[in-house]
């Protein structure tokens, strides 16, 4: 069966950087573009990153944007969210997802929807 397991969260100061992992199994990992969620306390769970197959095309959240890198090792069926200067309101459950579809355009892949299976989240929490 499909399993996404999250690893890296913790607990760091304003200004630090962290990596998530992502370990992927039971589906043809380099078939479908993934995506990188989270939930802050209170609200939705909201689009992070998302890129394609390939790792060759990627998307982000503008307020993460030249902070956030998402990337994968196809080799490794692993995904990573890459966070650099982290700020308190990037403090949230961050969940990677496998896209349903093989393919996706930002509008496509920023949409919860359009993805089958998720990770059960890490947490991150950044102090000021």
């Amino acid at each position: 069966q499909v399993q996404l397991v999250e690893s890296g969260g913790g607990s760091v100061q304003a200004g630090d950087s962290l990596r998530l992992s992502c370990a992927a199994s039971g589906y043809t990992f380099s078939g479908y573009p993934m995506g990188w969620f989270r939930q802050a306390p209170g609200k939705e769970r909201e689009f992070v990153a998302a890129m394609d197959r390939y790792g060759a095309t990627t998307y982000q959240l503008d307020s993460v944007k030249g902070r956030f890198t998402i990337s994968r090792d196809n080799a490794k069926n692993t995904a990573y969210l890459q966070m650099s200067s982290l700020r308190p309101e990037d403090t949230a459950i961050y969940s990677c997802a496998k896209s349903r579809w093989s393919s996706g355009t930002l509008y496509i892949l920023r949409q919860k929807e359009n993805y089958d299976y998720w990770g059960q989240g890490t947490q991150v929490t950044v102090s000021s």
